[in-house]
């Protein structure tokens, strides 16, 4: 890799260190001008991976696409999509690339294709498995469309609006048809979340329900040491309802899960589970803003 530190690159150095990055280990395309696309050739089972480009290029220590130490490390290939910004990955660029890999018979290569991603790139991998039937996929949080004639409901990611999800790679619950198995995590008790999880549907997909977890269910599946299981599950194609749940167990011990429930008691207006709650809480570890709600809870008795 370039001597220049990654903090004194410019984005345009970026990219020319993952072209040359790319010549060596598979390729690197820019899509367009909001998107980028690496692909790190390895084993016979693919991983295509869909981030911000942002976020990768604010990690420092790599700048590499999602999971690439993860996914390389454990010898499989990896395909990963990049964006610029909030952009859905609604490019006709993009479109371009999955048909023309798709054409060239890029994913019949590999005896295991996996499509996985969270939030704008849960939909994406939704959507562009669609390119690789058999595939199997893994959606966290993911919507299924930001149509406003569809999703008129959803008042987040304003920026994205604007953009068509109409035509090729457009409305994601349709797409999954062809995959072998699809993976959805979401908490039902996210209102949005739980909207678009329902539009999804078929007799391929499995969801799974993380209550009290919020939108962010990989950071915080991280937090707990579990996102590797869990994505390894997926992977294998072994991955179970129960086992699942099992891997869930330790959540109750992570302080954003725990502030999570909390907000959920204060919404609901319920100072007697507030108090009885924030005491167990208290009882396991120092926690200054559960005590203040304990006290809070308290004189509201």
């Amino acid at each position: 890799m370039s001597d220049v530190a990654w903090e004194d690159q410019t984005k345009a150095q970026w990219q020319a260190e993952m072209a040359r990055f790319g010549e060596e280990r598979g390729f690197f395309e820019a899509l367009g001008d909001e998107h980028s696309a690496l692909y790190v050739k390895n084993g016979k089972t693919l991983i295509v991976t869909f981030e911000n480009l942002d976020h990768v290029y604010s990690r420092a220590e790599d700048r590499m696409p999602w999971g690439y130490d993860f996914v390389t490390s454990r010898g499989w290939s990896m395909l990963g999509l990049m964006a610029h910004g909030w952009t859905w990955y609604r490019d006709e660029a993009v479109f371009d690339f999955f048909d023309r890999l798709r054409d060239e018979g890029f994913f019949a290569q590999f005896d295991n294709v996996v499509f996985y991603g969270a939030s704008m790139g849960g939909y994406a991998a939704a959507a562009f498995s669609s390119a690789a039937p058999g595939a199997n996929v893994i959606c966290i949080s993911p919507q299924a469309t930001l149509d406003r004639d569809i999703a008129g409901w959803e008042t987040r990611y304003h920026k994205a609006w604007r953009r068509s999800y109409s035509g090729r790679y457009g409305y994601a619950p349709d797409l999954i048809e062809g995959a072998q198995k699809v993976s959805l995590f979401y908490d039902p008790r996210s209102h949005l979340d739980a909207m678009h999880a329902a539009l999804f549907r078929g007799g391929n997909l499995t969801k799974y329900r993380c209550r009290f977890m919020g939108h962010r269910l990989a950071s915080l599946w991280q937090q707990m040491g579990v996102l590797k299981p869990v994505v390894e599950g997926c992977v294998a194609g072994s991955m179970t309802e129960y086992d699942f749940y099992r891997l869930m167990r330790n959540r109750r011990e992570i302080a954003r899960f725990q502030k999570q429930l909390l907000k959920t008691l204060e919404d609901k207006n319920r100072p007697g589970l507030i108090a009885q709650y924030c005491a167990a809480v208290l009882a396991r570890r120092r926690a200054p803003h559960f005590r203040r709600a304990l006290r809070a809870a308290r004189l509201q008795l």
